[in-house]
């Protein structure tokens, strides 16, 4: 079983879902349940973005709970897979550093593998410079002691990292169009004509590239339940 925890109510697994249809899973929706014990994650586990950033323990106080689950599951060799905020709270949680407001990128971004992204069992079968969803202004900007940095863009260094049995990624592998625009119109439900308009013109830069995006966060998320299978 793979335990997907979900930080924000916005940010939910969207296509991850439809990609480990033939896993078990459980989702655990921090805004109705506690962070988890590292017995109950079973063999696996997935954490999503959300709108919080890394930092702000006040504004998220489950923030502290999790960097502790994320440390105990590296060292349990739990493989456990961040997505933005998630890449982004374990990067803390690991003793790297995050800016926050210095990387904005909203849109389809490429993305370049790093010499060990090449070997990465997650990276490996991804072409050395592939697009990514991203949908950030919080970046990683200083490495955990120990880990490796996976691919990076022309605005974000570390795209993505390992440190032991963890990877995270600060593109959103599993965001389709749709999500994309809804996070672009913002979560008003009564949004204004230009908050709509932003909606769809994020439909319109993402369409033509779905294809090749999900092609690549799939194949991600496929090798990490496929390291999980070899555990």
């Amino acid at each position: 079983m793979i335990t997907i925890m979900q930080l924000d109510p916005w940010v939910g697994p969207d296509r991850i879902s439809s990609w480990l249809s033939d896993v078990p899973t459980q989702l655990v929706d921090l805004s109705h349940a506690d962070v988890p014990s590292l017995s109950a994650l079973g063999d696996g586990l997935i954490v999503l973005g959300g709108r919080h950033n890394a930092l702000d323990e006040v504004a998220a106080p489950w923030l502290g709970a999790l960097k502790q689950l994320l440390i105990d599951a590296r060292t349990a060799e739990l493989p456990t897979l961040g997505i933005c905020l998630g890449h982004q709270v374990a990067a803390v949680a690991f003793g790297g550093e995050v800016e926050l407001g210095t990387a904005h990128e909203e849109g389809p971004f490429a993305v370049t593998k790093t010499a060990a992204g090449r070997t990465d069992p997650l990276f490996e079968a991804l072409p050395d410079v592939f697009l990514t969803a991203q949908s950030h202004y919080d970046c990683v900007c200083t490495l955990p002691p120990g880990a490796t940095a996976l691919a990076s863009s022309k605005l974000c260094a570390i795209q993505a990292f390992r440190s032991g049995s963890f990877v995270g990624v600060q593109f959103h592998p599993e965001a389709s169009p749709d999500t994309m625009a809804r996070w672009a119109m913002g979560e008003r439900e009564s949004s204004g004509a230009e908050c709509v308009l932003e909606g769809e013109r994020m439909r319109d830069l993402m369409v033509p590239r779905d294809e090749e995006i999900a092609l690549y966060g799939r194949t991600i998320v496929r090798a990490f339940a496929q390291v999980i299978a070899m555990n």
